[in-house]
């Protein structure tokens, strides 16, 4: 009959054993679930999104909306749409789920007492002049044509586009002309810039020119002022040392006379 240390050991090891299945097939399905999400280009902003609104769907009781709205504790949004398949729910503020995000026409999901405000002419043009990203799912930009695998161009890029230096070869039949026009443009502004760049470079080598001659055309001037100086003093020194010369000379003959 075993010991009770023999069953505890059996025991652990077991475990042990169990423990590494089960972090096997949690690696797996990490593995599966990020394939998912790069072949349909999700992040995990959209899986949260999907989760809120299946939260949002169910009543504070569990059990599954109905198809009337209900009335809303304080501050609480209504929800506006409903996903007819999953019956996520969405109150048409914020980020559009993955389900209604690419639909042309968001009305096939209202839910019943619910309408759709159309934008006015001013709200169309106020979005019009705003930059940025738009929210939500985006289409796919990118496509790998050996898997099929796409990608929105937004959020990091997948691992057979990651490393690609040109990725128009990927574009999806109708990005291309747009690539190709936004490339042209980076090129024309690229070399707006250069052309500037030189332009300053020049201008600044010109000023930096004109500094230095300034300098060397003052100090020319002062030696020619020195020398026209020095010609003018000249001939006083001569004369000067001319009448030294005449004084040394008649000094012996003065002598001379005195001593006869």
């Amino acid at each position: 009959m075993p010991t009770l240390e023999q069953i505890q050991a059996k025991l652990k090891k077991l475990q042990a054993q169990a423990d590494a299945l089960i972090a096997r097939k949690a690696q797996i399905a990490i593995d599966q679930i990020r394939e998912l999400m790069l072949k349909h280009g999700l992040t995990t902003a959209d899986i949260e999104a999907q989760a809120k609104a299946r939260r949002a769907a169910k009543g504070l009781n569990g059990n599954a909306a109905s198809g009337k709205l209900k009335p809303t504790a304080a501050g609480q949004k209504i929800p506006k749409y409903r996903d007819h398949k999953t019956g996520a729910t969405w109150t048409g503020h914020g980020r559009a789920p993955g389900w209604i995000a690419g639909a042309k026409d968001r009305s096939v999901f209202l839910i019943d007492g619910a309408s759709e405000s159309r934008p006015s002419a001013s709200g169309v043009a106020t979005r019009a002049k705003r930059k940025g990203q738009p929210k939500g799912a985006q289409p796919p930009k990118y496509r790998d044509p050996a898997t099929g695998a796409t990608w929105s161009g937004r959020g990091p890029a997948p691992r057979w586009l990651a490393a690609v230096k040109d990725r128009t070869r990927f574009l999806i039949d109708g990005k291309a002309t747009s690539a190709a026009a936004s490339g042209a443009v980076s090129k024309k502004a690229a070399a707006k810039k250069v052309v500037a760049k030189k332009t300053t470079a020049r201008s600044q080598s010109a000023a930096t020119k004109k500094a230095v001659v300034k300098p060397a055309a003052k100090k020319a001037a002062a030696r020619k002022v020195t020398a026209k100086k020095a010609a003018a003093k000249a001939p006083g020194r001569k004369k000067a040392a001319a009448s030294e010369l005449t004084t040394s000379a008649a000094a012996p003959l003065a002598s001379t006379a005195a001593s006869a």
